[in-house]
């Protein structure tokens, strides 16, 4: 369908009119004296004379259209298309993933070939990034300092694009937990409450920042912030040394409680990921804890018209120009 969106402008239609209705007629020329010597010459004068009104009758009806695409053209004719559903989530969703020394510890497989924890990270959250759609996902990125790598949006290729380019160190070596959950606090504190949701990865202890986890935790939980830890890293892994090989713990430094505490004082809930295939696990259950709730919304695309009536206009302006002059360039040729 055509809506108008300026159809008051069609009320301009007798404004020609009224300007020739207002203002005084010009001054005719005086009248000169017409011999005419013979009859045929009246004859000719006469149709001639018949002619030129039914001209001027044309050149009315011609700028009359004229005037009415200036008009058309003046009010915005828009083509409105066919009524579209747009998905609208309500979730605004923060990743903050730890880039200090120990996540280079490589005790996790993919497809039998070990990598390391940031690997592994990468690669499961890479995947559950793309499934956030209508989300809007944010990435910060911590290790002695918390940084925004991207702020909140809809752009889920760019926020995986910028994961997988994060490197472990380019934060710090350490790792400042309480500092990345203040960043996350501060980058949706004025966005939707309800929605405020931040997925923590870690594999160690708070070892640096300005603020301690529990204390971020508290700040957070009045602020609506909720928050989901995982701890990475296996449980035990082989090492071979000058005795053999020996069974290690690579995860000591894990500091399990306190990040089932950060969980529990703003109604998250703790995971453990000691291995590629839990890790992936622990995010098909976020899938199901913090699911993307969509609002119907709808949009009508909409085109502008005005550009050809607008269009049409000027071009019979031009062919109206030159039928006026055709007579008088004709009759220059013919006297010369």
């Amino acid at each position: 369908m055509i809506e108008w969106q300026w159809p008051w402008a069609l009320a301009l239609l007798p404004l020609p009119w009224l300007i020739r209705w207002l203002l005084p007629p010009l001054p005719r020329p005086p009248m000169a004296a017409l011999r005419v010597p013979d009859l045929r010459d009246f004859r000719r004068a006469s149709s001639e004379a018949q002619h030129g009104r039914r001209g001027r009758w044309f050149d009315h009806l011609w700028l009359l259209l004229i005037w009415l695409l200036l008009l058309a053209a003046l009010a915005q004719p828009k083509w409105i298309g066919e009524a579209v559903s747009l998905p609208v989530s309500g979730r605004d969703l923060m990743l903050a993933v730890d880039l200090s020394g120990s996540m280079q510890t490589e005790d996790f497989v993919i497809n039998s070939v070990p990598v390391d924890r940031l690997t592994a990270t990468k690669y499961v959250a890479s995947d559950f990034i793309e499934r956030r759609k209508g989300d809007r996902i944010g990435l910060i990125l911590f290790g002695r300092k918390a940084y925004l790598q991207a702020p909140l949006t809809f752009d889920r290729k760019t926020v995986a694009q910028l994961l997988m380019e994060a490197q472990i160190g380019m934060a710090g070596k350490e790792t400042a937990i309480g500092d990345a959950i203040g960043l996350a606090i501060k980058r949706l504190r004025n966005k939707k409450e309800g929605s405020r949701v931040l997925i923590l990865i870690t594999d160690g202890a708070n070892t640096a920042g300005e603020i301690s986890p529990l204390k971020a935790a508290d700040l957070a939980a009045r602020n609506g912030l909720k928050i989901y830890t995982i701890g990475i890293g296996a449980d035990e892994m082989l090492r071979e040394s000058f005795f053999g090989l020996q069974r290690i713990n690579p995860s000591a430094e894990l500091d399990e409680k306190t990040l089932k505490a950060i969980a529990e004082k703003t109604g998250g809930r703790y995971f453990r990921a000691r291995d590629t295939a839990e890790l992936e696990q622990i995010y098909r259950i976020l899938d199901e804890l913090e699911p993307v709730k969509v609002e119907e919304k709808t949009f009508r695309p909409q085109k502008s018209l005005y550009d050809w009536p607008l269009g049409l206009a000027l071009l019979l302006a031009l062919f109206h120009a030159l039928y006026r002059l055709w007579p008088e360039a004709r009759a220059m040729k013919n006297g010369t």
